[in-house]
């Protein structure tokens, strides 16, 4: 479906974008023949762009990326593998990158350095290369322009369910469409984002234009993201531009660019929001919204605050209206706050005003409020004019269960 007016995501299932290809498979990484190897393959060269961790140990995948993309702004497919985060495993690590990507290139007829790797999974394990390279020439049978749901399942690790969002957009008389997938449930924390991602595009646009494009996006939607305050050390968000839509390529500060923004920062909104709602353990998609900040850097800090509170994620797991942790969270943030003037809203009715709770405030309208599966809370600072948003999700018993738990 064409956007018309503001542009937002398609309710189609399926991300495909012209000129790409996809594929998902078991390749023996997991047990039970779980798919755990997905391909993605642009039949000419895409303009590529990336983010990636800002975790110093970070894995030999990530690092095998950064350099690609410093040496060629052009790629032909990405290769991801579940089951195994290939990280913290020595030397090895990055010899793994190189046999694979040696032996996908030979496969699809491409070089090694149009090719760009990622791995989540399990950390300290080394990755068993062999079941991967074995697998690729099924992989490359299995390459359809259909293929981007099977890719979205093989990149899963403890999500629950696939993470997919697509749309399209008119561009003059060209159409483009902005597709992609991700995976992510646990380790979730904005410092770039904590997860691994995908999108693709039909426009034409450079290299560099591209990366410009990715990062305004990714801190709009992926680094306002948290599900337990750990950042990993595979997180990549990675974009290819194929062109195939045939559109005036793209130039910063244009009228078009400002369009290819909003549709990129949408598709990428929507997978980061589908993060959070599948965090592990989560039952609720918690906004914590601050207004009325000084400057955007104390609106974000206090809503990063109040999203990674331990304390106020069990509260609104056991449905508990405890204003009393909101505003602690908030004062930890290190922003000059001044309680007796802010205050604090969950959904529409009001929590905390005058530096206490609000008067008439009703237990009943804010438990009813907290036992909501999607919870707003304000923060109102009445210093400033700035705001922001963070997206996460509370704390179960569930969630210390899969982690204490992960590995065996």
């Amino acid at each position: 479906m064409t956007a018309k007016g503001p542009i937002k995501p398609s309710t189609r299932s399926m991300p495909a974008v012209p000129g790409f290809q996809a594929a998902g498979i078991a390749c023996g990484i997991k047990v039970k023949g779980h798919k755990d190897l997905a391909l993605i393959y642009c039949a000419a060269p895409a303009a590529a762009a990336g983010v990636f961790t800002q975790n110093p140990a970070r894995s030999p995948s990530v690092l095998w990326c950064q350099k690609a993309l410093k040496k060629n702004s052009a790629m032909r497919a990405v290769l991801v593998n579940s089951g195994n985060a290939n990280a913290c495993v020595g030397p090895q690590g990055m010899e793994h990158c190189k046999s694979i990507a040696a032996a996908l290139a030979g496969e699809l007829g491409i070089a090694p350095q149009e090719i760009l790797i990622a791995s989540t999974g399990v950390i300290g394990v080394p990755l068993p290369v062999d079941r991967v390279t074995e697998a690729l020439p099924r992989l490359k049978k299995q390459l359809s322009p259909k293929g981007w749901n099977q890719a979205a399942r093989a990149i899963m690790t403890t999500d629950l369910v696939p993470k997919t969002a697509v749309l399209a957009y008119a561009e003059g008389r060209r159409e483009i469409v902005v597709g992609g997938f991700a995976k992510g449930s646990g380790m979730i924390h904005p410092n770039m984002a904590t997860m691994l991602g995908f999108i693709q595009t039909s426009a034409a646009i450079d290299a560099a234009t591209l990366k410009r494009a990715l990062k305004e996006a990714a801190d709009a939607s992926f680094n306002r993201i948290t599900v337990d305050g750990d950042t990993s050390t595979n997180d990549a968000v990675i974009v290819l531009a194929s062109g195939q839509a045939g559109n005036p390529p793209i130039k910063k500060d244009t009228p078009a660019y400002g369009r290819f923004v909003e549709a990129l920062t949408a598709v990428s909104r929507e997978l980061a929001m589908q993060i959070v709602k599948d965090g592990e353990g989560a039952t609720k998609f918690v906004t914590v919204r601050v207004v009325g900040a000084r400057s955007a850097a104390d609106a974000h800090k206090v809503a990063c605050s109040v999203a990674t509170s331990s304390l106020v994620k069990t509260a609104l797991f056991g449905e508990d209206p405890n204003w009393g942790r909101i505003l602690c969270a908030a004062g930890n943030a290190g922003v000059p706050i001044r309680p007796e003037k802010m205050t604090i809203s969950l959904g529409d009715a009001l929590l905390f005003e005058n530096g206490t709770l609000a008067a008439g405030a009703s237990q009943t309208a804010l438990r009813k409020e907290m036992k909501r599966k999607s919870i707003v809370i304000t923060l109102d600072l009445k210093a400033g004019d700035h705001s922001t948003e963070m997206y996460t999700c509370d704390l179960s018993y569930d969630y210390v269960k899969i982690n204490a738990e992960y590995t065996t």
